[in-house]
């Protein structure tokens, strides 16, 4: 009896199916047994058939409304669901590939290359909902960003880990600055970079790549748009994982 309960207590406990009870656009309602319910910021799958063809979405767990029922937001359209239908319980967040394999490639929200059919093995898969770095790796001084660009280091320096805004009209450089960054973050210090397109229009992220390309710096960068005709929860959930 001891030996069967201690192996029952160290099994991992499988996650039971769900089924959608509510649909609001990208926002939709599923229900669990009240044991197995996801956990927030999880996410869920699940199969809807659209023209003919079936498609898998992707969507997060936003919150636990009580009864058995959690509300979650979708990465893709919603067109064909119909209540009813099945909800699988990943166990996990959404997970984006990381490693060397990514670099010169553009990627969606679900983590998934929009410019190849396959990176090859990235060196691991990374949730986008992440614990913060422990307080003792945290560096309390303000550590300047040496950009090497005169007028920004001279004028407006940035700070390392803070945030920077660029504001201004089409065709006044921003795109620039940005691969000149990139440049100087790979060339000086041997770094590379993520650009994430929150709210791309599909002719900017598409100028973006080429003139990436045309610069010699995409290799040393990994794009990824969350393009304005996806979904506000595919555009907005780029902001996590970067």
């Amino acid at each position: 009896m001891t030996t069967t309960a201690a192996t029952e207590e160290t099994r991992t406990p499988a996650f039971e199916d769900g089924r959608v009870v509510s649909i609001a656009g990208p926002v939709i309602d599923a229900e669990f047994p009240p044991h197995a319910l996801p956990e927030i910021n999880h996410a869920v799958e699940f199969d809807l058939e659209l023209d003919g063809t079936n498609h898998t979405i992707t969507a997060e767990v936003a919150q636990q409304i009580g009864e058995g029922r959690v509300r979650c937001i979708c990465m893709q359209p919603t067109d064909g669901l119909v209540r009813g239908a099945v909800v699988r319980n990943l166990g996990r967040g959404i997970t984006v590939p990381v490693g060397n394999a990514v670099l010169g490639h553009v990627f969606n929200v679900l983590g998934k290359p929009l410019d190849t059919d396959s990176i090859g093995q990235p060196d691991d898969h990374w949730e986008i909902h992440r614990n913060p770095p422990a307080f003792d790796q945290l560096e309390p001084r303000a550590l300047m960003f040496e950009t090497g660009i005169k007028v920004v280091d001279l004028l407006e320096p940035y700070v390392q880990g803070g945030k920077i805004g660029l504001f201004g009209g089409a065709g006044v450089g921003k795109t620039v600055i940005i691969q000149e960054m990139i440049h100087r973050v790979a060339q000086e210090h041997g770094g590379v970079s993520v650009f994430a397109g929150v709210g791309e229009r599909t002719r900017e992220g598409t100028d973006m790549w080429l003139e990436m390309q045309e610069s010699g710096v995409i290799d040393k960068a990994a794009l990824v748009y969350g393009q304005m005709d996806e979904p506000r929860a595919s555009v907005c959930a780029w902001a996590w994982p970067h």
